[in-house]
């Protein structure tokens, strides 16, 4: 049927934009986008739905139904060809009669890894591969981190005052962007898998780390505190909230009696207790529960850790126009002192504000 086309391109980039939307939702499975194309009209499209099952491919077959015959379906990414919970996708498509696949990117799950195509390709479809390779890589780079380096994809985010401060000692959350900026965060946590804090931050500002954005309150990821001594109050939002949004608080492996006793207490409150040493640990574990995004947010202390350990692949950086003054918690970094080994990507203008998107440079992440 000859190669990929240009309008095999203005599908594929249909497929991702759908894709995009259900990000944060679908773990321990991707968000993938699949389009039924048939005669150059969609007859059937669908995302990954919440929790990660119904999969893309079998939703936009059901909806196109009959006419998903003799069509070419356009997956983000390769469709799976193991059988888990629900038969594998590859015989979904075979079996609706479809002529033609076109797939974004081959899946690394050892599970897959280009045996869809080869079931495909045996049942006498058309495969094109790497149809919008860059743009796929860029909409599923948390998946394809968790799945190649066995980690999440770790972004750190921080609002820095025109002084370089992050907060004010002893005065909680302190605000130092503007309502647009605040609200891109919002959009950025629905769009994570896991957000995490410092104890020291969840003490000091007694935050719910929940997405507040009318329409996507559903969308709140799950929340862990780096708290190696289970300092974390009971009473706080964030334990409150604990049996509605997930949250796992981060210990030493080894407690003091003190501290295990507190650890009863959190339980008993809804929260889970995991115990991990280091930053790498951490991310081993978080990646074998399914969570391919982490989203750190604060504070000083908790950003350091993952910097110092080589673990942020993304550094978000939201500048604000006021200054904090001498009481202020310096921010281990500002505009002017990025740390080696990133590349701005992006600048933008949030009212007052400054928004700087900076990438960890190619070969500088370290497993």
């Amino acid at each position: 049927m000859g190669g990929p086309t240009r309008e095999d391109e203005r599908f594929m980039a249909a497929a991702l934009r759908l894709a995009r939307r259900n990000l944060g939702l679908t773990s321990t499975n991707p968000s993938v986008g699949c389009l039924v194309v048939k005669e150059g009209t969609i007859v059937g499209r669908a995302v990954t739905a919440p929790s990660g099952r119904p999969h893309a491919e079998t939703q936009a077959l059901a909806e196109a139904g009959e006419k998903a015959r003799g069509a070419t379906a356009y997956v983000t990414l390769e469709p799976c060809s193991h059988h888990g919970k629900t038969p594998p996708c590859a015989d979904a498509l075979i079996a609706a009669g479809v002529v033609r696949v076109v797939v974004c990117l081959l899946d690394p799950d050892e599970r897959v890894a280009g045996r869809g195509v080869v079931m495909l390709r045996d049942a006498g479809i058309d495969v094109d591969i790497g149809v919008l390779r860059e743009e796929g890589e860029r909409a599923l780079e948390a998946y394809l981190m968790r799945q190649r380096m066995k980690r999440p994809r770790v972004t750190l985010k921080l609002a820095v005052s025109a002084d370089g401060m992050i907060g004010r000692k002893g005065e909680g959350q302190v605000r130092i962007t503007g309502a647009v900026s605040r609200a891109q965060v919002q959009v950025l946590r629905a769009e994570t898998d896991a957000i995490l804090v410092g104890v020291g931050t969840a003490s000091a500002d007694d935050p719910e780390l929940t997405v507040r954005l009318p329409g996507l309150e559903e969308r709140s990821p799950t929340r862990i505190v780096l708290d190696r001594r289970l300092d974390l109050a009971v009473r706080s939002k964030l334990v409150r909230s604990a049996r509605a949004v997930p949250l796992i608080a981060v210990a030493d492996s080894v407690l003091d009696p003190t501290a295990m006793a507190r650890r009863d207490a959190l339980e008993d409150a809804g929260v889970e207790v995991l115990n991990a040493d280091t930053v790498a640990d951490l991310l081993t574990a978080l990646a074998s529960r399914g969570i391919s995004s982490l989203l750190v947010e604060g504070g000083a202390r908790a950003a350091r850790q993952f910097l110092d350990a080589g673990l942020v692949d993304r550094i978000l950086l939201y500048s604000g126009p006021a200054a904090i003054g001498e009481d202020g918690i310096r921010s281990p970094f500002d505009r002017t002192t990025v740390p080696a080994g990133f590349s701005l990507r992006r600048t933008a203008r949030y009212g007052d504000d400054i928004f700087d998107d900076y990438e960890r440079d190619t070969g500088c992440s370290q497993a």
